[in-house]
């Protein structure tokens, strides 16, 4: 029987929650493993795979790490990627280099200027997110969701980056029902 695999890194726990949530919803037809990157010790068993991580101070690392070591196994089978995020400004792109973009539509904001971003704008675009995970791997769908921030729950080196670049609010910005509506989109791209 075909094996999706839902893996995640997370920073505090909630993109660990959202894996679940993607899971759920791909469990209704297919057969589903949840882990975090760490526990994955081969991609053999699974027909397709879905990576989800955060945005700290860039993609994941331990996220960016697991494509690069498993980039020739991922490279055949079906792979979906979510990235959660506090901050995302609206470009409305609706693909990179051919991978159609899933955005959560409480997720970005209008910038300012949009002929001339400013820093934090340029540093929170789709594309900035995107780059090191696109020169990997083209997956067969990326989301892009809000995120949890919790100032108490950052690493201290985080901090500063948190709140002096991309001055991130703290706070829930999960949206249940658009994870629900990407995981049920990407079903059929990752079955065939």
């Amino acid at each position: 029987m075909n094996k999706i695999l839902v893996t995640y890194a997370t920073n505090a726990g909630s993109t660990a929650k959202i894996a679940e949530a993607v899971a759920a919803e791909l469990g209704k037809n297919a057969a589903v493993e949840t882990l975090p990157l760490e526990k994955v010790t081969s991609l053999e068993p699974y027909s397709a795979v879905v990576l989800g991580a955060p945005m700290i101070v860039g993609w994941h690392r331990g996220a960016l790490a697991f494509l690069k070591r498993n980039r020739a196994a991922l490279g055949q089978k079906p792979l979906a990627i979510f990235v959660t995020c506090v901050n995302l400004t609206q470009t409305g792109e609706t693909s990179l280099e051919g991978v159609p973009l899933f955005i959560d539509e409480k997720l970005p904001k209008a910038p300012k200027n949009p002929a001339r971003l400013g820093f934090k704008e340029n540093y929170s675009t789709p594309k900035n997110y995107l780059s090191p995970i696109l020169k990997l791997v083209k997956p067969v769908s990326i989301g892009l969701f809000g995120g949890s921030l919790q100032y108490f729950s950052m690493k201290w080196w985080q901090m500063p980056f948190v709140l002096l670049v991309i001055q991130a609010m703290p706070g829930d910005k999960r949206n249940w029902k658009a994870i629900s509506e990407w995981a049920g989109q990407v079903a059929g791209k990752l079955a065939g």
